[in-house]
């Protein structure tokens, strides 16, 4: 029979003899395995329902997973390759090329608004937010988190059938802002509403608006204020329009050359919002 011997760095097998010892590598010491039944958990994970469920999502890269350590997010169990492998890591990574760490975080508890009384509770201070009418592509969400968080947007408020900020490829597109700027899933006719109470202006951008660049706009410093940004391809719904107090257009170049319909819905938060901030530079 052979015996388990500890090397310096392996866990090796070897069948001892009287003259040498044959050591087969098995595995690094330090590894940590992984089960069928946990590789299946976190590949379950790029799944909304699996999310909902287990209250988790995925964070794949050295970089974003150091800014989930530094939140207030709870990181519940970290995968390096080195210790798993490489094949394990591939199997559980959602990236073509799979980074060398991944990690299992814990969805916040108020991701979810449901009550007009909480909302209202938010917006008693003033401040800039973006409200979202059914954003539906991953790769837009998350640049709009990005821009919300260079732009020093705390906060950030979706219809409830935006798609999901903890969808991986949203993950991945925020390059860690996701865990630094609030989002909220509410009836954004709510959070209208609620700001509009508070002496609050919704602004919209609209193709009939008017110049955002000829009218005077409110960054939210003593009451409240909210851009918000339309769906990708049918723009802002008519019960949403109905609650905007401000119709903004963001004008091409030069003024009614023939080009594109629109702006690309992260592309137009980017502009509107930088020139409510352009106001108080």
């Amino acid at each position: 029979m052979g015996n388990l011997i500890f090397c310096h760095e392996w866990i090796c097998y070897g069948h001892i003899t009287p003259k040498f010892i044959i050591f087969v590598r098995l595995r690094r010491r330090h590894m940590s395995l992984i089960s069928n039944i946990e590789i299946k958990k976190v590949k379950s994970l790029q799944q909304k329902k699996f999310r909902d469920e287990y209250g988790l999502f995925v964070v794949e890269g050295e970089k974003m997973v150091a800014e989930a350590a530094a939140s207030p997010f709870k990181v519940e169990r970290i995968f390096r390759k080195d210790e798993i492998g490489e094949d394990a890591m591939k199997r559980i990574s959602s990236l073509s090329t799979p980074s060398p760490v991944l990690a299992l975080v814990r969805k916040p508890d108020d991701i979810r608004i449901e009550d007009v009384a909480v909302l209202e509770d938010v917006f008693s201070e003033g401040g800039l937010y973006l409200g979202l009418d059914s954003i539906r592509d991953p790769g837009n969400l998350g640049t709009i988190l990005r821009i919300a968080d260079w732009f020093g947007i705390k906060a950030v408020f979706a219809e409830k059938d935006t798609v999901d900020v903890f969808n991986p490829k949203v993950v991945q597109a925020t390059m860690g802002a996701v865990f630094r700027v609030k989002m909220h899933y509410v009836d954004l006719k709510d959070a209208a509403r609620a700001i509009l109470s508070k002496g609050g202006k919704v602004y919209g951008t609209f193709l009939d608006g008017r110049n955002i660049y000829e009218r005077e706009l409110d960054n939210g410093g003593t009451n409240p204020s909210m851009i918000v940004i339309g769906n990708e391809s049918d723009g802002i719904s008519a019960q949403m329009s109905s609650l905007v107090s401000d119709r903004l257009y963001i004008p091409p170049y030069p003024a009614g050359q023939p080009g594109s319909e629109s702006l690309n819905a992260a592309v137009a938060t980017a502009l509107a919002v930088a020139e409510f901030r352009r106001r108080i530079l």
